[in-house]
C-alpha cells in the first residue's frame, strides 16, 4: 500500500472531524477547512491508488 494512501485516509479521517466539530459548533470556518481536508484526502488517496496499480502492472 502506497504512503500516499494511508497519509489520504488519515486526512480523511482528520477532515470529517473537523468537519463535524464545526458543525456541532455553528463555526464555518471549521465546517469548511474540515470539508477541504476531506477533499484534499480524498484526492491524496487516489493517487496512492494509482501508484499501487501501476506497481502492480510491471
Amino acid at each position: 500500500m502506497d504512503k500516499d494512501r494511508v497519509k489520504g485516509a488519515a486526512n480523511q479521517a482528520k477532515g470529517a472531524v473537523k468537519e463535524k466539530v464545526g458543525q456541532v459548533t455553528g463555526d464555518t470556518k471549521t465546517e469548511a477547512e474540515g470539508k477541504a481536508d476531506k477533499a484534499a484526502g480524498k484526492v491524496q488517496n487516489a493517487v496512492g491508488g494509482v501508484k499501487d496499480a501501476v506497481r502492480g502492472n510491471d
